[in-house]
C-alpha cells in the first residue's frame, strides 16, 4: 500500500469519519511508530508503519458494518459523554465492532441514526457536496402561514448564513401545534429546530424520519437493524435536485 494522508486511513479504519478523524489527530490521540501526529496532512504508509489510536494499533481489514438505529429522545450521538448521559452504542447489543454515529442527533431529537465503521461511507453521506437528504417530522408551536412555509422553502438567514430551500409538507393541524415535514440536505447543528425559531414557531418535537430514499419504518424505538446493500443504494437515491418525499 502507498503513502495517504492519516485522516483518510483512520476513516478507512473505521474510527470515523474523514472530518472527525482530523479531530483525534488534532487532539494527540494518533501516533504513527510511537511518536504522536497532530499536523494535518501527514502521509503514512501502513504497510510499513504502526499507526495506533489511544495506544491500540488500527485494524484496517475490519468487517464494513452499517447500523440503522431508531434514536430514543436522552440519548448523545457521541462514544463517550463526559456528563454520564446515555449514549447510543449503548443500545446497539450484539455488535463488539466499533461504530460511530454518522452525524448527530440532539439529545432532545429521536429517530433515524446510522453508525457505522466505514469512514468513508459516512463522509459521502455527511459531506455537503453530496447533497444527501434528511427527513424529518416537527410538531411545532401555533400554525404556520404559507407565507412562512414559503420563507423555509427558499431558505433563510441563519448564523449569517442563508440554508439551502427546504421542502415543507403540513401533516396536522391541532388547536395549539403544527406537524410538517421538512426535508433538508445541509447538517448544521440544531438547524430545523433554528429554522423554525427563525419564522416564529419553536419546535417541541422532532424526529429524523429518512436518509434519502432510507425510511425509518416501523423500527422500534431503541432497536437497530443492520443495512443491506439495497439499503445502502436507497439512501443515495434521491437528490436535492428532486427533493421529492415518500409518504
Amino acid at each position: 500500500m502507498s503513502e495517504e494522508r492519516l485522516q483518510k486511513i483512520l476513516a478507512k479504519a473505521g474510527l470515523a469519519s474523514r472530518r472527525n478523524a482530523e479531530e483525534l489527530i488534532r487532539q494527540g490521540k494518533v501516533t504513527v511508530d510511537g511518536k504522536v501526529v497532530t499536523e494535518m496532512g501527514c502521509k503514512v504508509d501502513p504497510d510499513k508503519q504502526v499507526i495506533a489510536f489511544e495506544g491500540r494499533p488500527l485494524c484496517l481489514e475490519e468487517e464494513k458494518i452499517y447500523l440503522l438505529l431508531n434514536k430514543p429522545r436522552g440519548y448523545v450521538t457521541t462514544l463517550h459523554d463526559p456528563q454520564g448521559r446515555p449514549i447510543v452504542s449503548s443500545l446497539l447489543t450484539g455488535i463488539t465492532s466499533r461504530v460511530f454515529p454518522v452525524g448527530r442527533l440532539d439529545f432532545d431529537t429521536e429517530g433515524a441514526l446510522i453508525l457505522t465503521n466505514d469512514g468513508d461511507f459516512a463522509e459521502s453521506i455527511l459531506h455537503p457536496r453530496f447533497e444527501i437528504e434528511r427527513t424529518y417530522q416537527a410538531e411545532v408551536r401555533g400554525l404556520p402561514t404559507p407565507e412562512k412555509i414559503r420563507m423555509l422553502e427558499e431558505g433563510l438567514e441563519l448564523e449569517g448564513k442563508k440554508t439551502w430551500p427546504a421542502k415543507v409538507r403540513v401533516i396536522a393541524k391541532e388547536p395549539t401545534t403544527t406537524t410538517l415535514e421538512i426535508t433538508i440536505h445541509e447538517g448544521r447543528k440544531r438547524q430545523v429546530r433554528m429554522m423554525f425559531a427563525a419564522i416564529g414557531h419553536r419546535v417541541v418535537a422532532l424526529r429524523r424520519i429518512a436518509y434519502g430514499g432510507l425510511r425509518l419504518g416501523a423500527l422500534p424505538t431503541g432497536k437497530y437493524r443492520r443495512l443491506s446493500p439495497s439499503d445502502l443504494a436507497l439512501i443515495f437515491s434521491q437528490k436535492k435536485s428532486s427533493l421529492q418525499l415518500n409518504t
